[in-house]
């Protein structure tokens, strides 16, 4: 499989670039989950950051991916019926 560096962006993870497996598609996954032990033997924190657009060259266009750091955690699914589009 690829993977690419990716820049993280605020969290724990700020300033870092870290290689990212590629999707089928050639995109990272859309959200990317950091667990950290915690130092009393309970239950991990789970750290969450969503995939965004790079930053800006030049004309405006994006350049990769970034993560950005989502303090609230993973938003919930919401299931999608074929007849409530």
């Amino acid at each position: 499989m690829r993977s690419e560096n990716t820049p993280f962006v605020g969290g724990p993870l700020d300033g870092r670039v870290l290689p990212v497996l590629l999707g089928p598609t050639g995109r990272p996954p859309k959200h990317y989950e950091v667990p950290v032990p915690d130092p009393d033997g309970g239950e991990p924190t789970v750290h969450v950051y969503v995939r965004a657009p790079g930053h800006l060259r030049r004309f405006g266009l994006s350049h990769g991916w970034q993560y950005e750091y989502e303090p609230g955690g993973r938003p919930p699914r919401r299931l999608r019926r074929p007849w409530q589009r």
